[in-house]
């Protein structure tokens, strides 16, 4: 019978579709575009009939495809050019006619390539595939010609019964041919140009992290994440969109997608290999592998493989029902409360973080960018500081270019809103108090539950003198009361000098001057002293 065109619309079959050797009759249904996620189509030895449909050319991972010993007929579709990661293609046996299309010669991933026993005349071509003899094979076709010597073909016939042209006419096809060579010569070198200045941030340095990472190539990112599809989708941030995705092997990773097309994206990108590359601790996102390749479409990608953690982040534990966090609530169920004690333990997660960034690393590792969407917990909730698009080698002699965080913003800042650092408005380099600071509203923000960018911290009002003023004799009353879920009084009484004193200690992190602020072992060291039991 014939191929049910249903079959063929299921975009979900993906790896291997087989239907070889059979009885298979009728036309190839143009449904096969739809199988989006296929690496390997095999059709061969069927009665199938008709043209091959153009819509094959959709199937953009496509790396082996085997249409053999059927009755298509008709030209190759030029639509196969599109087919950039083709690896084999074997079309023998059929009915095919026409030129051999010169789009095979540039498909460079194309190690196979099987055109014998069909109707085909003309020229073969001698670039790509087609430099391999032990690759190619076109016996038993019509009338093809040419080809390089070891294909055994007899030379292409020059077309004698035109005239000759005259010297006047070569005098001009030699001109035209000349011109036409250096306004294309010019604009390759205008191209050139462009995209070498949109890359002079990173394109000295993208190799020299390879020997850091394992490469994976974006066909396999592809399939990992069912086409980058929005049902895995798990985060959106400044620079790109992160995936969880499944390896081969059945293990869970994330992967942020670079926009590559938003002004600091690639310089992320660099800041992160750079940083997580050459830094280890149990309180710091891991970076599994880097993809830094093209897609399908030849466009520029880059993407970053971490480490998959269960409970999300930080800001949607903080934060739930939040528009935001709808896709993670949505995957993980129904978030519960996280007490006081769990808060503590988060809070020392990331300063132990901190902690090791600025006084163990050599030189000094500035992150920039603390706030609760880029802190992760993992199965035991543990925190893990992650995201260091924005992170700094300190240097005592280099002035560091601030990054833009808010377009409307006639300031140029590092950082995000609510969370900077005042000094860095005012243009100040970035520096380890600036990191206390955003800890510092990050820990008020896990005890009472507000944004330091709420509507209602305007004017002379934030979040710090919020909690300052409070903590004289409101403390009970700007605690987010989700810390005392399940308590009984009593216990909630005993937690209220812990709950002022963690308060405390966020506060004078996040004073206005610089060096008025804790520092990160005073704060680790105070944090830990707390005890509620």
């Amino acid at each position: 019978g014939s191929i049910p065109g249903e079959v063929l619309g299921l975009s979900t079959i993906s790896i291997i579709f087989s239907l070889a050797h059979n009885q298979l009759s009728g036309s190839l249904p143009s449904q096969v575009g739809s199988l989006i996620n296929l690496g390997e189509l095999d059709l061969s030895y069927n009665k199938l009939m008709g043209p091959i449909p153009s819509s094959i050319g959709k199937c953009l991972v496509l790396e082996r495809l085997s249409l053999a010993v059927n009755s298509f007929h008709g030209e190759i579709p030029l639509a196969l050019g599109t087919l950039r990661g083709l690896q084999e293609l074997d079309v023998s046996h059929n009915n095919l006619s026409g030129e051999i299309p010169s789009f095979l010669a540039q498909l460079t991933n194309l190690k196979y390539l099987n055109l014998s026993s069909n109707k085909l005349e003309g020229e073969v071509p001698k670039q790509g595939v087609f430099l391999n003899a032990s690759a190619v094979f076109v016996f038993k076709n019509r009338n093809l010609c040419g080809g390089i010597a070891e294909l055994n073909l007899p030379s292409c016939k020059s077309n004698t019964s035109k005239p000759l042209w005259t010297n006047k006419v070569r005098v001009i096809a030699i001109v035209t041919a000349v011109l036409s060579c250096f306004i294309l010569c010019l604009c390759l070198f205008i191209f050139w140009y462009r995209r070498k200045k949109l890359k002079k941030n990173t394109s000295s340095i993208e190799f020299p992290f390879k020997h850091k990472f394992s490469m994976v190539s974006y066909g396999e990112l592809l399939r990992a994440s069912d086409g980058f599809s929005k049902i895995n989708v798990i985060g959106k941030g400044r620079y790109g969109t992160v995936y969880k995705a499944t390896t081969l092997e059945g293990g869970l990773v994330a992967v942020k997608v670079l926009n590559l097309g938003y002004r600091g994206a690639s310089k992320s990108f660099v800041s992160e290999c750079r940083t997580l590359g050459a830094i280890r601790h149990r309180n710091l996102v891991k970076i599994v592998n880097v993809c830094s390749s093209m897609d399908y479409h030849g466009n520029d990608f880059k993407a970053l493989l971490y480490e998959y953690m269960a409970n999300g982040s930080l800001e949607s534990w903080l934060h739930q029902g939040n528009e935001e966090n709808v896709e993670h609530e949505h995957e993980h169920g129904k978030l519960r409360h996280l007490g006081l004690m769990q808060r503590l333990d988060i809070a020392i997660d990331i300063a132990s973080a901190i902690k090791y960034l600025h006084e163990v690393c050599s030189p000094k590792i500035v992150h920039g960018d603390l706030k609760p969407s880029n802190v992760l917990l993992d199965n035991e909730m543990i925190g893990r500081v992650g995201d260091f698009g924005l992170a700094t080698i300190s240097s005592p002699t280099k002035t560091d270019a601030m990054d833009i965080d808010d377009g409307n913003s006639s300031v140029v800042v590092r950082g995000s809103v609510g969370y900077v650092p005042p000094e860095y408005g005012m243009g100040d380099m970035v520096s380890t108090q600036g990191d206390m600071y955003s800890y510092g509203i990050l820990l008020l923000e896990m005890l009472t539950g507000r944004r330091p960018t709420e509507e209602t911290f305007k004017d002379h009002l934030n979040l710090h003198n919020f909690v300052k003023v409070a903590l004289l004799d409101q403390v009970m009353e700007i605690v987010d009361l989700a810390i005392f879920n399940g308590e009984s009084e009593n216990d909630i009484e005993r937690m209220r000098g812990c709950v002022a004193s963690i308060l405390k200690i966020g506060v004078a992190c996040s004073m206005e001057l610089p060096h008025d602020r804790m520092d990160v072992a005073e704060a680790l060291k105070e944090l830990h002293k707390k005890n509620i039991n």
